[in-house]
């Protein structure tokens, strides 16, 4: 055991990040078990799901998580499952052309303001 209180306080966050990656892995085994043994839409997205939590709290690396995603959607198309995607409605506001801003629409009514032409000083006569 660790005697210097920082590497105490290390060991400590390391058990806890120890027992949510534990819990995240045994989340998506889960999953994939629910998923082989009766094929759905729901189950593949449960599994796609926990596969995108893991990958976006860095515990799996992007590549194997879409090889996994890939293997998934192909044994769920081989067992004649619906890929559906989730369509969900766009935002009204989203659709309509955005307004200019109200500072950036005044500015560019108005001339630019030109400088004053400097006057030229009477030249010096020399004696």
């Amino acid at each position: 055991m660790p005697i210097i209180k920082s590497a105490i306080k290390r060991v400590k966050q390391a058990n806890v990040r120890r027992d949510r990656n534990v819990a995240t892995k045994r989340a998506i085994k889960a999953a994939m078990k629910a998923f082989e043994a009766k094929p759905s839409s729901a189950a593949l997205s449960k599994v796609h799901s926990e596969l995108d939590k893991a990958l976006k709290k860095n515990l799996l690396h992007k590549n194997p998580v879409a090889r996994r995603k890939a293997s998934v959607a192909a044994k769920a198309k081989a067992a004649g499952v619906k890929l559906t995607a989730a369509k969900k409605a766009a935002p009204a506001a989203a659709k309509a052309p955005a307004k200019k801003s109200p500072a950036k629409t005044a500015a560019a009514k108005k001339p630019a303001a030109k400088k004053p032409v400097a006057k030229k000083a009477p030249a010096k006569k020399s004696a």
